[in-house]
């Protein structure tokens, strides 16, 4: 099953969601709703290589809770953003057996190219 992982109120994500054509099916998880699960999570992260890719130090709540002054490690990283979902770098396409995080043009091309040929 394909999904994506987004924020129904983020500008950027609702630009990319609209690049997605009406007929390709797709999970669609709005992790304000729902976050992202704990396997989907670990999926993500077993695929991109760690949970660090897949967090967003973007987030207001990582300055606001000190975190840019600390080395976080990878099990700190992830129960950040089992608990909040404001640290997941989005959007998130689980696509097969391949993962997507993040809206650089690169990322969301790739994603976007893998769903039309899927």
């Amino acid at each position: 099953m394909n999904k994506v992982f987004y924020l129904s109120t983020c500008d950027t994500c609702k630009r990319i969601l609209a690049r997605i054509p009406a007929d390709i099916s797709l999970e669609m998880v709005d992790i304000k709703q729902k976050n992202i699960n704990a396997s989907d999570l670990d999926f993500a992260a077993e695929i991109l290589g760690s949970y660090e890719a897949l967090f967003s130090k973007r987030a207001r709540k990582y300055r606001a809770m000190n975190l840019h002054e600390r080395q976080l490690s990878e099990e700190e990283i992830k129960d950040l953003i089992l608990h909040e979902y404001t640290f997941l770098k989005r959007p998130v396409f689980i696509l097969g057996e391949k993962v997507f995080a993040g809206n650089s043009k690169k990322t969301v091309d790739a994603a976007i190219a893998e769903l039309y040929a899927g």
